[in-house]
């Protein structure tokens, strides 16, 4: 599971369509629907808000505005109700370390589209976070040095 601490406008077709099956799974396990991923170091961040719920809504409803803006057809109905208008937090690092990983994934999966994006040296983050100063999260299952 990735939730991309990202604009989605970076991910090409195949890791936004990845990003809103995996924001949907993040709903019903936020939900208790599932019994699977419930202690996946991905959904900390939301289930460490004060509304976890709300907060998944938020981004899947900008995960979906992309897709929209593309001209793709995810089912909003899949969406819950009531998300939270209140912004999380994203680190600079954080936004660094994943834009590294998306980029090493686009050279390989789509270089093509990964052109548009050369000049981007931090990259906006998805509108549900704002973005401060700090390392890369301490729920980043990672092994590359903190920044």
């Amino acid at each position: 599971m990735r939730l991309w601490s990202l604009h989605p406008r970076y991910l090409d077709a195949k890791g936004l369509v990845a990003l809103w099956r995996e924001g949907l799974l993040a709903q019903a396990v936020i939900a208790g629907q599932t019994r699977g991923y419930r202690h996946h170091p991905q959904l900390a961040r939301f289930l460490e808000s004060p509304d976890p719920g709300g907060h998944i809504v938020a981004y899947l409803r900008d995960v979906w505005s992309e897709a929209e803006r593309r001209g793709y057809r995810f089912d909003a109905s899949k969406i819950g109700c009531d998300g939270s208008g209140n912004p999380l937090t994203v680190t600079e690092g954080q936004l660094r370390h994943e834009w590294e990983h998306l980029t090493n994934k686009l050279l390989m999966r789509a270089p093509a589209w990964l052109e548009q994006f050369t000049a981007i040296k931090l990259p906006d983050s998805h509108p549900l976070f704002r973005v401060i100063a700090g390392d890369v999260a301490v729920w980043e299952a990672t092994l590359a040095p903190r920044s």
